[in-house]
């Protein structure tokens, strides 16, 4: 999981729903982002080049999170909070699950975050920030290059494992030495 992809969800999550919320009150500036006018939107075919159909999903299936104060609509003032919640706290495991559902990234990208999310989110408060997911994309590049290293190392110098013709002190012997001592 390299860090471009895993820890850029939550900074692309909060653009594309923000993005998807300006181009929908662009579309109904009088009524506003209503759930109809969600729906509506979605349904009009010539709206399906511009409309990111996965995020207005999500807007669509989670409306009541977004609209805090229950008048029917989500506010720029009311987006512009959640956006800024979701950068500073990140992103639970249902609403990432939620992101897979609706097709808005990759379900691979997402699988390796859920998979490892207890792992991932280091304060056990339930989401996974920026942070945390470049810290665990580090610390698993790290692992997997000492992992490399290691490999190589044991690969071309064998005479760990065979020992040294050359010498025969003990401190020559190979791991397989055992086998040939003297009894």
């Amino acid at each position: 999981m390299g860090n471009s992809t895993g820890s850029s969800i939550i900074t692309s999550l909060t653009s594309g729903l923000t993005n998807t919320h300006a181009y929908l009150a662009s579309l109904y500036p009088q009524d506003g982002v209503t759930i109809q006018n969600i729906t509506k939107a979605r349904n009009d075919q010539t709206n399906y080049l511009t409309l990111n159909q996965s995020f207005a999903s999500y807007l669509q299936n989670n409306f009541n999170t977004f609209d805090k104060d229950h008048d029917g609509k989500i506010s720029e003032e009311e987006m512009n909070k959640f956006a800024q919640t979701l950068s500073k706290s990140g992103v639970s495991k249902q609403e990432l699950t939620q992101l897979a559902s609706s097709g808005a990234y990759s379900s691979s990208t997402i699988s390796k975050i859920l998979d490892n999310f207890d792992e991932i989110d280091t304060n056990h408060d339930g989401r996974v920030t920026n942070a945390e997911i470049s810290a665990y994309t580090c610390g698993c590049s790290k692992q997997e290059k000492m992992d490399e290293y290691n490999y190589r190392k044991a690969t071309s110098d064998m005479s760990v494992f065979y020992g040294s013709e050359t010498e025969s002190t003990p401190d020559s012997y190979s791991i397989l030495s055992y086998r040939y001592k003297n009894k």
